[in-house]
């Protein structure tokens, strides 16, 4: 590879689309490169490592703002830091499984009460979304 990439380098390079760098340098995450006499911008080879860094963390649920933060620290490494915000997101992904576990065990229940009733009777589920509305503090719990 060229040792300043274009842009479709980059992108290739680091396995996303043109749009993807673009939509990170709008966000400030990859630094903008003038363009050069013949009108294509040229990139530091780092930028590849860079936008694969950001695509890794966004797999590992990092939010553009925490790899923001996370890019940052990266220039001056500190793991206890690190390990805090990777302990922090952690928590955040343990908390959104056991709310997606309550949700599963919801809608199974739901659906085994739906196929109790058969068709022609009112639906279990439409019934039970609509006590939801009702009282979101008490239809969650009835739920």
């Amino acid at each position: 590879m060229n040792p300043d990439p274009t842009i479709g380098q980059v992108a290739k390079a680091a396995g996303v689309g043109v749009e993807t760098v673009r939509f990170y340098e709008r966000k400030g995450l990859v630094s903008r490169p003038e363009r050069a006499e013949r009108g294509f911008r040229r990139y530091p080879p780092e930028t590849v490592s860079r936008v694969r860094f950001i695509r890794r963390a966004k797999k590992l649920g990092f939010t553009l703002r925490e790899i923001a933060e996370l890019l940052a620290l990266r220039a001056d490494p500190s793991c206890e830091e690190i390990r805090a915000r990777a302990e922090d997101k952690l928590a955040s992904i343990n908390g959104k499984i056991t709310s997606l576990e309550r949700m599963r065990a919801v809608l199974e229940e739901l659906v085994g009460r739906c196929r109790a009733f058969g068709s022609g009777a009112e639906c279990p589920i439409l019934a039970a979304m609509e006590q939801e509305m009702v009282g979101p503090e008490e239809g969650a719990e009835k739920l």
